[in-house]
């Protein structure tokens, strides 16, 4: 054993050994509890970061645990390898997608193993590969022939910059996701998901994962939104049929406008040829340029403009005003609302400013309230008003019976909304699966053959950020129908990256058959994922997808679960000088320059022990240095007793002070760091305990004689603490479970278990303040009663000094831990 810790020669030689033995390679063994520990593959941008370096670690701390703990352990890895930026790197570099994915999947894929994770690399999967893609084009099919997959001529979010079109999910405050350009509205024609089918099954199965973060499941049921209501019938002047969704139908007699979004269909329609035209056109254009946010926002002013056209009251024959507003989106319900401004307030504030009606039709019980009077909307309970046949009538038997009344006259109907959206999967782009349908102009729209799948990507195409897919180009989209063989052309969009992403962990199970996307009975073995890690920003868009393939390949026979992810973690990001890393503001650390100065182990145990895996992480210069003096202190100890402990056999005999305290912190720490990853994930107090343990064993070494010193004691307490740092610092626990004599991999090892009636302690430290400071401590047989206790301390040598002419006010005794006595 070198007497310097040397990391960059160990750790290189440790990985090269694994990978050898095929130390991680994994396969069913119905024998054996499975446990599938994932976490959200990458994109192969090309360099790691440090929240890579977390995300992987985290991961890696379980999967070699509960390999420890006697676990079927599965821990794959692979590759998101799809998506705009590999397209971007070609359009200004000259580089062909794949060439670039591929270079920078194998320069990650070296960083990795440069961390020591210990993926089964025998399973690495890519969806950009064709043996992957092919799959993913088989899954939509299956979706197709369910009539889960759709197309329409539809409104859709369009990002000028990237010239592709984006999912309600990826437009971030206004701006795409990828690049923060504003996005603005474009008519296309498109592909979707029928998503809104599984909306009641996405929400109510979040009741089944109690190891779900309750952020994570409150933001997916917000965004399913789902409420109760009515969709009433209002019919213009002009005979157009105007549909609203109000979750208070009882309020109907209150409706004293309407108002249509700035972008209905309807508002060009009704407008056209009147004297009104001109206007709100001019209304529509200046709203256009409005953010969501500032339409919506409770403090924002709303803006209107009355169209010239009424419409007709289903419940009373009343003629009320068609207007348009800032405040109503066509993304939400039907794009039209019935405007009631006694009882909702933003109603209130247009109908004040507008000098529009108001109409009270729900009242408390014991107050009249005056349309006219009223200073703010009101919203509570009460009975109806104003209302005909309903007056008097509760609020929830008016919700029921104004419904009842709507669908018995034809004017409506009982319905449940949804914020949820259908997934719009069309993408104007090439790097990314195509879409397998070919149109014929005599069998229309006809699903490429499963035999004749993939559909491969041309490797000859032009990258020019026109807004039309690369893929539109003959060589391409000409071919012939598969039903009738008459000339047909392809569809040339090809699929979000979000499908592919949608059941890899799926793939992992079987990533080389080409017979299937998944092997059933291995599939059956290991799913669901026990845990998964990632970051709460796919709370929405990749865990909401995940979820829904999941129940869609449930109902098709293909997997026997309706959830992927039994467990969730959702580590925090990586900060330094209190703002994210990034490269724009310069507060970035590589990992392979902390990797090279420290070693890839100093690099996990900071990440790990700095703040729990679910908060945000501060980097620190300063504790990174800390971490790796304390890897030091570790090589330091086992360095100076290797030498000593080969003949050492059998357990220790534990007969004296010195023993039993030492004995005590080794069991103490085994507990601890047991419970700490096991039911918490807590892996900084782990660490920590671990930190305690080698204090511990320090303090035996400088204080016992080493003739003295019980050795087989020694030897256990140093190969109990190797097992349990390896989850954390593989490369050094391997090296020094070998020094210490022992034979195959430390990863390979039993857990270590812990002594109970070792954690029971003849005697307690109390610590002894006085007015609040430190001034001693006393050990004390445990039992000691407090009168026995205060009698010991006020007859202590040093403490009755202290107290020498002074009043005891108060003797405080927290059992077998502190006394405080105040005094003056």
């Amino acid at each position: 054993m070198q007497e310097k810790y040397n990391f960059a020669d160990l750790e290189p030689k440790w990985q090269q050994k694994w990978d050898n033995s095929n130390l991680y390679a994994v396969h069913e063994d119905k024998s054996r509890e499975k446990y599938y520990v994932l976490e959200m593959f990458p994109y192969p941008s090309g360099n790691l970061h440090m929240g890579h370096v977390r995300n992987y670690s985290i991961g890696d701390v379980v999967a070699r645990f509960k390999t420890m703990q006697g676990y079927n352990v599965l821990h794959p890895m692979g590759w998101d390898a799809f998506g705009l930026p590999a397209e971007n790197a070609a359009i200004k570099h000259g580089i062909p997608p794949a060439k670039w994915t591929w270079e920078n999947i194998d320069n990650m894929k070296a960083q990795l193993k440069s961390m020591g994770i210990s993926y089964d690399w025998e399973r690495e999967i890519a969806t950009c590969h064709p043996n992957y893609y092919k799959w993913t084009q088989w899954l939509f099919l299956q979706l197709f022939h369910k009539g889960l997959a759709y197309k329409k001529y539809a409104q859709v979010n369009w990002c000028p910059s990237c010239s592709t079109v984006l999912a309600n999910e990826q437009v971030v405050d206004e701006g795409c996701e990828r690049c923060g350009t504003q996005v603005i509205k474009k008519n296309l024609d498109q592909w979707f998901f029928k998503i809104t089918d599984y909306a009641d099954r996405l929400l109510e199965d979040l009741e089944k994962l109690p190891g779900w973060p309750d952020k994570v499941k409150i933001m997916q049921r917000n965004w399913i939104g789902r409420s109760e209501g009515a969709e009433v019938k209002f019919t213009t002047e002009m005979g157009h049929e105007l549909k609203v969704f109000t979750t208070r139908p009882d309020t109907l007699f209150g409706a004293t406008y309407m108002v249509l979004a700035p972008e209905h269909p309807l508002v060009m329609e009704l407008t056209r040829g009147t004297e009104k035209e001109e206007k709100v056109k001019e209304f529509v254009n200046k709203v256009s340029k409005l953010k969501v946010e500032d339409r919506t926002s409770e403090e924002g002013e709303k803006e209107g403009i009355f169209t010239g056209s009424y419409a007709i009251n289903p419940m009373n024959g009343e003629k009320i005003p068609i207007w348009i507003a800032n405040y109503v989106l066509m993304d939400y319900g039907t794009g039209a609302i019935m405007a009631v401004p006694a009882h909702d307030q933003r109603d209130f504030d247009f109908a004040r400013k507008y000098s529009l009606p108001i109409r009270v039709v729900i009242s408390p019980r014991d107050q009249n309230l005056d349309g006219e009077t009223m200073s703010e909307a009101y919203a509570g309970p009460g009975q109806m008003v104003n209302s005909g046949e309903f007056n008097g009538l509760s609020v929830e038997e008016g919700i029921s019976r104004v419904s009842d009344y709507l669908e018995k006259t034809n004017n409506g109907i009982k319905q449940v909304n949804y914020r949820l959206r259908d997934w719009l999967i069309s993408r104007q782009r090439y790097w990314g699966a195509a879409i397998p349908i070919v149109y014929c102009d005599k069998c229309g729209v006809v699903p490429v053959p499963d035999d004749q799948l993939p559909v491969i990507l041309p490797e000859q195409v032009e990258f020019k950020p026109s807004g039309e897919s690369p893929l539109k180009d003959p060589s391409f989209w000409k071919t012939t129908c598969p039903t009738c063989g008459e000339e047909a052309r392809r569809e040339t969009d090809t699929m979000d990256t979000f499908v592919c992403s949608s059941w890899y962990f799926l793939r992992y199970a079987s990533p080389k058959s080409d017979e299937y996307a998944f092997e059933r009975e291995k599939v059956d073995y290991w799913m669901n994922v026990d845990q998964y890690i990632g970051g709460v920003e796919h709370a929405i868009l990749h865990l909401m997808y995940a979820r829904f393939f999941t129940k869609v390949m449930y109902d098709l026979g293909l997997v026997s679960v309706e959830e992927p992810f039994q467990n969730l973690l959702t580590q925090g990001m990586v900060l330094k000088d209190g703002g994210k890393m990034s490269k724009s503001k310069g507060n970035v650390v590589s990992p392979e320059e902390i990797i090279s100065r420290y070693g890839a182990d100093t690099a996990r145990l900071f990440i790990l022990f700095a703040a729990p895996p679910e908060r945000d992480l501060e980097w620190s210069d300063q504790g990174v240095e800390g971490c790796f003096r304390f890897l030091n202190r570790v090589w330091r100890l086992v360095y100076a007793y290797h030498n000593h402990l080969d003949e050492i056999t059998g357990p220790p005999i534990i007969d004296n002070k010195a023993d039993k305290d030492l004995y005590y912190a080794l069991n103490v720490s085994v507990k601890k760091v047991t419970d700490d990853i096991n039911e918490r994930f807590n892996f900084n107090t782990a660490i920590s305990s671990i930190m305690e343990l080698i204090n511990s064993l320090y303090h035996y070494k400088d204080n016992v004689a080493f003739t003295q010193q019980n050795l087989p004691l020694i030897k256990e307490s140093l190969n109990k603490l190797t097992l349990l740092l390896a989850p954390f610092a593989p490369h050094i626990a391997e090296e020094l479970w070998h020094v210490l004599g022992n034979h195959g991999s430390v990863h390979s090892q039993k857990w270590p278990c812990y002594e109970p009636a070792a954690l029971v302690q003849d005697e307690v430290t109390i610590v002894i303040q006085i007015n609040g400071k430190v001034r001693g401590k006393l050990t004390l047989p445990v039992g000691t009663s407090e009168e026995q206790v205060r009698k010991a301390v006020i007859n202590d040598e040093k403490i009755s000094k202290q107290l020498d002419g002074k009043d005891l006010v108060k003797f405080i005794y927290i059992k077998g831990k502190l006394v405080n006595i105040v005094v003056k």
